[in-house]
């Protein structure tokens, strides 16, 4: 079931409705009931390899909780890791590994067959899988009690807003949530639809329409000039932002309507001034994930440079695997990588030259560099991670800023933008909401903007909220329900 569809428009105000109305010793149920429906509607039988997966989980934590071995411990901590890491291997990266063995194998002209796995990837298994490892490595660290409820774990583990693309939950954040009385708040069902509502307006408004654009030239870069793929490779930063954030909010919103508290996954990224910034505002759960369960059991930076540059490297390497089983994720992975490697060597000249800069204006438009820089190498990054192999990421490095003079005719621009059917009113409107999305990000920085409109007369408030409405209804992009672009992760 996707967020963006009439399916769930129906689905949410049932189960928030039913939730109100059922005895508190019965709402894990409904929520378990309500979560595996909203599973099943993808592919039902897929439900089994959750339930799977939840058993391991469960039964690993309920292990290393009732025994004082070490070794005993760290059997079932360990077993539980390569049981889960086992069956995402199998459905996410037996092919990839195999088509590159076999590739290998090939070059070194060895023969070698194996068959092909037609497994389809389940959704959300990289996600569900992480929250699960977290689970077990911090019950094993004692940061958490191994929970005894089978059905409180198991919606845990499921729990539909942020079952198939996170945020990736915390067992000690989340998990107590679960045996709390939600009683209906008025302010926070407010809230959860607010958010809800900008949501859509990132996703459908947005990123959908940005997704023409950018679909056009990205599944045939070689047909293009330079400016489109780089206003295409733009628009692909600014999409998979708007879809991937969007997701977020609708899921923390539709969480807020149930009386519950999910993490932040975003904090305006784009403002970042360095990469390491970047990543402590982009997909938090994720990145604190492997900060804290990869990078720190690495040794973190309390180990000699080169060690500490190999921490860094690999974390990232190994992240962008976790996006994609394709070697092009790895790249995307490695260049994020190289730039903190490289941050971490020149980073603290940048910063000493900041602290010695006099006036805000040179301070500011200082930071406006950084940020300006950070973005163009975040977007130059996303080249890799959105392409479809190698060849084309090759093009469009190497072709992107071909025919730069031309770019100050309007007229060729105009031609080129009309070859590929989208007329110059188009970009116009990508570009007004856009700017909308990051108007939004300067002043929720700042002082939050619902916040602030909480506080301003009725009919301003209702004003912005009826056009958000009005936009999402007239501007959406409707032709099909769109993917949420870390679906496919």
């Amino acid at each position: 079931m996707l967020f963006n569809s009439i399916h769930y428009l129906f689905f949410l105000p049932i189960v928030v409705g039913l939730y109100y109305l059922v005895p508190q010793k019965w709402r894990w149920l409904l929520l378990l009931v309500a979560s595996y429906y909203f599973y099943m509607c993808w592919k039902a039988e897929y439900a089994i390899l959750l339930l799977f997966s939840t058993g391991v989980a469960y039964t690993a934590g309920l292990g290393i909780s009732r025994t004082e071995d070490e070794q005993a411990k760290k059997k079932y901590l360990w077993s539980c890791i390569a049981v889960l890491l086992g069956v995402l291997f199998s459905f996410k990266y037996f092919n990839f590994a195999s088509a590159s063995l076999r590739g290998l194998c090939a070059d070194l002209s060895i023969p070698l067959d194996i068959p092909v796995s037609h497994l389809l990837l389940p959704i959300g298994i990289s996600f569900y899988t992480f929250q699960k490892i977290s689970y077990v490595v911090d019950v094993y660290h004692g940061k958490v009690k191994a929970e005894k409820h089978f059905g409180v774990f198991a919606v845990y583990s499921c729990f539909f807003p942020q079952l198939v693309a996170g945020p990736i939950e915390r067992a000690q954040h989340l998990l107590p949530q679960f045996f709390k009385r939600h009683d209906f708040s008025y302010e926070l069902f407010t809230s959860g639809l607010r958010l809800i509502l900008w949501g859509l307006f990132k996703k459908i408004v947005v990123a959908d329409r940005l997704a023409i654009l950018v679909n056009a030239v990205y599944d045939n870069p070689h047909s293009y000039p330079g400016l489109p793929l780089v206003v295409a490779t733009v628009f692909f930063g600014i999409q998979i932002y708007c879809d991937f954030s969007g997701y977020t909010d609708i899921a923390i919103g539709s969480g807020r309507l149930l009386g519950f508290d999910l993490m932040a996954n975003f904090r305006q990224p784009y403002y970042a001034k360095s990469i390491p910034e970047f990543w402590h505002r982009w997909h938090i759960s994720l990145s604190t994930w492997f900060r804290d369960y990869l990078y720190i059991p690495l040794g973190g930076s309390r180990v000699v440079k080169w060690r500490w540059y190999y921490n860094l490297f690999i974390t990232f390497f190994i992240s962008g695997l976790w996006h994609g089983a394709n070697w092009t994720f790895a790249v995307w992975g490695a260049l994020h990588g190289c730039f903190m490697v490289l941050d971490s060597l020149f980073g603290p000249a940048r910063d000493w030259l900041r602290s010695k800069l006099k006036g805000q204006i040179v301070v500011a438009g200082f930071d406006g560099l950084n940020i300006a820089l950070t973005f163009a190498l975040v977007t130059l990054a996303w080249i890799p991670f959105r392409a479809a192999n190698f060849s084309d990421v090759w093009f469009i490095f190497t072709h992107m800023f071909s025919g730069a003079g031309d770019w100050v005719d309007l007229n060729t621009v105009a031609l080129q933008f009309r070859g590929m059917g989208l007329k110059l009113p188009y970009l116009i409107y990508a570009g007004v909401f856009a700017g909308l999305v990051f108007l939004y990000d300067i002043i929720d920085s700042r002082q939050g903007v619902w916040e602030s409109l909480k506080f301003s007369p009725r009919p301003l408030r209702w004003s912005v909220y009826y056009a958000i409405l009005l936009l999402v209804l007239f501007f959406g992009h409707y032709n099909q329900a769109q993917n949420f672009i870390y679906f496919q992760f």
